[in-house]
């Protein structure tokens, strides 16, 4: 029996398991010095020592219930040939791809496994060094978020560019998602026979497209890559996290595929539990803000979350990643609080 696998699969728990997106980041002192180490962003992605390294730095520090890989969703785009830089201060630069001509010029998804390989070493070390019954997540970015990345050349609000390019270039945008989507399942395929016992799919900026684009460029693509896994591994969990799609998650939660669903910080709780949960295994939701205050604050919105999702089983998780300034003590108060809750 495991808590974690236990609960994503829908089995009854005792308590919610509990992890946190990006639980291996800048708040931790151990992370820096090893990021120093390294180098660079790309280089410590890459590096399958020091990757294995700062994923078990939050769980030797916390005992969180499961781990999440080391590494970043714009792999993928780097091992397709596009060229990917990590700038401080400016996040993510990429050469965008916007023509059939640039779309022909990247790589065939077969030939990704070259430039990734260290992610798969990466992934192996750490089932051999990972605490007995903390089970690994393996992870990756849904085709539409690598698609703007792609055609906006960085992360822009409201992704504008991107949309405006599904609609005036659509046969070349359907070509990039048609080809983001093979190139994940064979990523994450790869993830799986190196050892991970659960996957995460990622949709950071599924809210930036409207109602009907959600279904076509989010929803679909995701449910693709999941049943070509499952194929193969039927028994793979999978994480769902289609960010700020607002009551569209209603959607997501009628796919089957779909073993969990993330939900943002930003969908009403009280929604959440009586549309979502009754059908759907949930994550989330607390506000990253909340672990940068003080205590009192913290305890009470995290008595609130747990209050309200207390009538099903359910996978404590930040409504978004950690950040930069969340206090190292909020983190352990959060851990502890819920090691002590039951369901």
């Amino acid at each position: 029996m495991n808590l974690f696998l236990d609960c994503v699969k829908g089995l009854p728990v005792k308590r919610p398991p509990v992890w946190f997106m990006r639980q291996a980041g800048r708040y931790l002192s151990e992370y820096r010095d090893t990021r120093k180490k390294a180098g660079s962003f790309l280089n410590l992605c890459y590096n399958s020592n020091l990757a294995t390294e700062v994923t078990l730095q939050p769980i030797d520090k916390f005992g969180f219930d499961a781990a999440i890989l080391f590494a970043d969703i714009l792999l993928i785009l780097d091992a397709l040939g596009v060229n990917v830089q990590f700038v401080e201060g400016q996040g993510p630069l990429l050469d965008p791809v916007k023509s059939k001509k640039d779309i022909n010029l990247l790589k065939t998804t077969e030939k990704i496994h070259d430039k990734l390989s260290p992610v798969y070493d990466t992934v192996k070390k750490l089932k051999q060094h990972l605490p007995k019954g903390v089970p690994l997540i393996g992870f990756a970015g849904a085709p539409w978020t690598l698609a703007t990345y792609l055609i906006n050349g960085r992360g822009e609000q409201g992704s504008l560019t991107a949309k405006k390019f599904i609609i005036a270039n659509n046969p070349e945008f359907e070509e990039i998602i048609k080809l983001l989507t093979e190139a994940t399942v064979e990523y994450i395929l790869m993830q799986i026979k190196s050892g991970a016992d659960v996957i995460k799919i990622f949709d950071s900026w599924a809210g930036a497209l409207n109602a009907d684009m959600v279904r076509s460029y989010s929803l679909n693509p995701i449910k693709t890559i999941v049943t070509e896994v499952k194929k193969q591994f039927p028994e793979i969990p999978f994480i769902v996290f289609p960010r700020s799609v607002n009551t569209i998650y209603s959607d997501f939660s009628e796919v089957k595929e779909f073993d969990v669903l993330a939900v943002d910080q930003f969908l009403d709780r009280k929604w959440i539990a009586e549309n979502i949960q009754p059908k759907k295994v949930i994550q989330g939701n607390l506000d990253p803000l909340f672990l940068t205050q003080d205590k009192e604050n913290l305890l009470s919105e995290l008595k609130r979350v747990t209050e309200d999702f207390k009538k099903y089983p359910y996978v404590f998780n930040l409504g978004h990643g950690i950040t930069p300034d969340a206090r190292v003590e909020n983190v352990t108060l959060v851990v502890d609080y819920i090691k002590e809750l039951k369901l």
